[in-house]
């Protein structure tokens, strides 16, 4: 008896030593990854700025001309569809000319500004764009897909319901021609959407990653659809700041050829962790 009674003293020694010296000092794995669990928004810091990255839960929504697009709604975006997607994290803001300037080593935009978006940039810059931050955070970041890029800009789970990115009065959320002054102005100075995106309708149209298919609704895969497998034209979404409402619809839809750079025309990226 005196010896289990001594067994069981020296266990709880032991247990009491490991929680003094390792319960509240987590592991390095841990502390890595505590910012980007599954449903929880992170900032990314690793490239030497701030990148805020929010969570997009997964689920199924309506994609296409929905009810509340209104007369607007071109050929493109018909059928209206069922899509399932997974849940992905996407940056809040638009990537800035300060942030490409921090992993490209280059200032390509016509009009200058820190918090502007950055334009003038190609679909093959943008990709280049995700590559090099991928290498650089050791996480992988690429384009939003056209069915990722319209979830999120709809709300995702959180479903605005809304003719643009987060109302159906486009001069709260956006700029655009009838409010920007003919030019781009600085990030997030709109009211956000449901998930807490800003600029999803106006400033700065966005690449997508996907190849551009007029009828490719007609055909889409109702899962993690990514578009035509080949094409002559990218898609871009959301409308810019020298476009009329119409354009900067949630459902709107626009492609032009990877290489094209235009002062309308920038990024905001996807992470896959």
């Amino acid at each position: 008896m005196k010896k289990l009674i001594y067994m069981g003293m020296g266990l709880l020694l032991c247990l009491s030593f490991a929680l003094w010296t390792g319960c509240d000092k987590p592991n390095e794995q841990e502390t890595e990854d505590v910012n980007v669990s599954v449903g929880s928004d992170y900032e990314e810091t690793a490239f030497g700025m701030s990148l805020r990255m929010v969570a997009v839960q997964g689920g199924t929504f309506m994609m296409g001309a929905t009810e509340e697009q209104g007369d607007d709604v071109e050929d493109d975006e018909k059928p209206v569809h069922s899509v399932t997607l997974d849940v992905f994290f996407i940056g809040a803001y638009e990537v800035t000319q300060a942030q490409w300037a921090a992993v490209m080593g280059t200032e390509p935009s016509y009009f200058k500004g820190d918090d502007l978006p950055v334009e003038n940039v190609s679909w093959n810059d943008a990709v280049s764009f995700c590559e090099k931050l991928s290498q650089m955070t050791g996480k992988t970041y690429r384009l939003p897909t056209e069915a990722e890029w319209e979830y999120a800009a709809r709300g995702g789970q959180q479903v605005d319901g809304t003719k643009y990115a987060g109302s159906d009065n486009i001069g709260d959320v956006a700029w655009y021609t009838s409010n920007s002054s003919s030019k781009t102005h600085p990030v997030g100075t709109k009211l956000p959407n449901a998930l807490g995106l800003y600029d999803m309708s106006g400033n700065v149209y966005e690449w997508c990653s996907g190849w551009y298919g007029s009828n490719y609704y007609s055909s889409s895969p109702s899962v993690n659809p990514q578009g035509p497998s080949s094409g002559s034209n990218r898609v871009f979404r959301g409308g810019g700041w020298n476009r009329d409402a119409q354009y900067c619809r949630v459902s709107n839809r626009s492609n032009l050829t990877p290489v094209y750079r235009g002062v309308n025309l920038g990024f905001r990226v996807v992470c896959e962790r």
